[in-house]
């Protein structure tokens, strides 16, 4: 099973928020998900992001891969640095 981290959109039309879930690659969009490690909110100034960097550390060492936006908050928020870290002992 591959595994992604990716956001599910939640919200009203035109005022969007988004949820960071670990899921399988195969299902839709805002379909099943295996776990919620978070949220990003890009309607307020400055966009609120809040990641659960256990989870996603954890989740990215069994293997999931992390979306493209995903992968920007990651760094904005230091855990693909961690990751590197991790990764280099």
């Amino acid at each position: 099973m591959a595994t992604h981290i990716r956001l599910k959109r939640m919200g009203a039309k035109r005022a969007p928020f988004y949820r960071l879930v670990v899921t399988d690659s195969r299902n839709p969009r805002d379909g099943r998900f295996i776990e919620e490690i978070g949220f990003y909110n890009p309607t307020k100034q400055p966009a609120e992001y809040k990641v659960n960097e256990e989870r996603a550390l954890a989740w990215m060492a069994t293997g999931a891969t992390p979306s493209p936006t995903v992968k920007s908050l990651f760094k904005k928020a230091g855990i693909m640095q961690k990751k590197a870290e991790q990764k280099a002992e």
